[in-house]
């Protein structure tokens, strides 16, 4: 495997969110060749807006996560769902990013979702979402690297099995091949 990054959208600002800490370990475990980042400072990022996207004035923190985005060669998104979707905060993460159409920092890239939910479906519609929008931004989204955990009764932050299958969703997220997936 070549070096590859990972952009790490966290869809929770919470300090002691669950899916902030899977992406922690994500980043600690991740695979040889492989450098998993966490974006930080979304919440300092404004809603998106089209009168403060210009060249002349961006606002410091959207410029900062094109630039992080725009580095990477994936995006994994690692959220919980809120009110069966996915949060705010993510969403507002993909309209920065996708802009400006069809030249935005996520074009183009492999894009995963994972994470947990304390809910029977583990985060599903958040996670559907999450993809649909990615996509339409101009991610190419990689559906064999979703893991929509239930937290109700599992620790997601210590059970193998959890943890198994999430970092194997960073292996087959960094092994992707964009190309043979587009011949697909």
């Amino acid at each position: 495997m070549t070096d590859t990054t990972i952009a790490v959208l966290v869809g929770s600002l919470r300090a002691e969110s669950t899916n902030r800490k899977l992406a922690e370990i994500l980043v600690a475990q991740a695979p040889a060749g492989v450098t998993v980042e966490i974006v930080d400072g979304l919440d300092q990022v404004p809603f998106y807006n089209e009168d403060l996207d210009n060249a002349a004035d961006i606002p410091a923190a959207a410029a900062a996560l094109r630039e992080q985005i725009g580095r990477a060669d994936r995006v994994l998104a690692v959220t919980p769902e809120y009110n069966a979707t996915m949060p705010a905060v993510l969403n507002n993460a993909i309209d920065w990013v996708s802009r400006p159409y069809g030249q935005g920092a996520v074009f183009g890239k492999p894009f995963g979702v994972v994470g947990a939910t304390p809910t029977p479906y583990g985060g599903k519609w958040a996670h559907e979402d999450t993809l649909k929008s990615a996509k339409i931004a101009g991610a190419v989204p990689v559906e064999d690297v979703t893991v929509s955990q239930s937290a109700l009764e599992v620790d997601v932050l210590t059970d193998p099995d959890v943890l198994a299958k999430l970092t194997n969703a960073v292996r087959v997220l960094a092994d992707y091949d964009a190309k043979a997936g587009a011949a697909a």
